[in-house]
């Protein structure tokens, strides 16, 4: 009788597991994905495309990003199919492995679905973060750069690699601005939480009287883009501007016109870029960013078009995405979602799934409703 209960209870949980599985199953299309992996497959099997190294690598790119996303929900969905096969036998010298296999199943299917959250248009894509200190001098800068280190220790911590693109010291303390290109998986999905205006208040370090000061930050993510196909700009609409790349202190970093600035004229968005020795490069990399910003602009307000986007509707200093309090009390509470944590210390040293996760569950409240 209680093999037949513990039978029946297996039963109904991998009856469960499987019905959960085919729901998702549709609603994210693997059979869909799996016949553009087939067909990128027949591509790259092609000697032919090997004679365009960049589209066949383009393709390459693509169909492992495919094969990730796909392969776990193909495996899970084998090894439902063999232990419904192995529960028909009805062994009892297999209900012990019976019940291990199905408790990993469930786990399995569980961090499965967390990655269900990353389904917007560039989840998947890698980032550009910029951070830039609001108004206030050497309180505002530092406050940047605090920003920058919690950022810099949340890519640590999940493995993210980063590159510097340009880093604009302050003169005694933090960052004007920072610019990191971020590549791993789903970064532009964990990272889109963070775009926007950070407020910090605290008693400053920076004034003799130590009185309570209020500093604001700008944080912006922006999708790479994988070609520049995915969004076309029209070359009328660009003003490219070459100058001198200047260091800290105003000192040359070099003799040629190597940096770049670049104008969207319709929007009026700029990107300028001096990092790099080489005038190409900095442009190249100014052009990333700036369909990145104009992606950004375009979800923002909804735009169908680049030129529906309207100038100035960025993000505005006056609308903080996210409170940090240090004095009088410890808070950090996001304006959005209402989700805070009391351990400020942690936060700042790169715990932010909370805060992360809180806002991809309310992006899922808002589809579902």
């Amino acid at each position: 009788m209680c093999y037949n209960l513990i039978m029946n209870e297996l039963k109904e949980r991998l009856d469960r597991l499987k019905g959960e599985l085919e729901n998702i199953w549709q609603k994210i299309n693997i059979e869909d994905d799996q016949a553009l992996a087939n067909k990128l497959e027949e591509e790259v099997a092609q000697p032919e495309i090997w004679k365009n190294p960049e589209l066949a690598k383009q393709k390459n790119v693509k169909l492992a990003k495919v094969r990730d996303k796909i392969q776990p929900w193909l495996i899970l969905k084998l090894q439902v199919q063999d232990l419904n096969e192995i529960l028909e036998l009805k062994d009892a010298d297999l209900m012990q492995e019976v019940q291990v296999q199905l408790e990993a199943m469930e786990n399995e299917f569980e961090e499965l679905k967390k990655v269900l959250r990353f389904n917007g248009d560039y989840d998947q894509n890698d980032v550009i973060l910029r951070v830039t200190a609001g108004v206030g001098g050497t309180e505002a800068m530092d406050w940047a750069g605090m920003l920058e280190r919690m950022y810099l220790r949340f890519c640590e911590q999940q493995g993210f690699e980063v590159i510097n693109l340009e880093r604009l010291a302050g003169e005694e303390a933090g960052v004007k601005t920072a610019v990191y290109e971020i590549r791993g998986i789903n970064a532009y999905g964990n990272l889109k939480s963070e775009h926007g205006v950070h407020r910090l208040v605290r008693l400053s370090p920076f004034n003799a009287d130590n009185l309570r000061q209020t500093s604001f930050a700008l944080v912006e993510i922006l999708p790479v883009l994988e070609t520049d196909d995915d969004l076309e700009i029209d070359s009328k609409d660009l003003r490219i501007d070459v100058y001198r790349a200047g260091g800290h202190g105003g000192q040359s970093v070099n003799t040629t016109d190597s940096a770049v600035r670049i104008t969207h004229l319709p929007t009026g968005t700029v990107v300028a870029i001096q990092n790099e020795r080489s005038q190409l490069q900095n442009r190249e990399k100014a052009m990333e960013i700036l369909r990145g910003k104009l992606v950004q602009m375009k979800q923002e307000q909804k735009a169908e078009s680049l030129d529906g986007l309207r100038a100035g509707e960025s993000a505005k200093w006056g609308q903080q995405i996210r409170n940090y309090v240090l004095q009088p009390y410890k808070l950090v509470k996001d304006t959005r979602t209402k989700y805070e944590e009391t351990d400020v210390e942690a936060v700042l040293d790169g715990e932010i799934d909370g805060f992360i996760d809180a806002y991809l569950e309310m992006l899922i409240g808002s589809r579902e409703a």
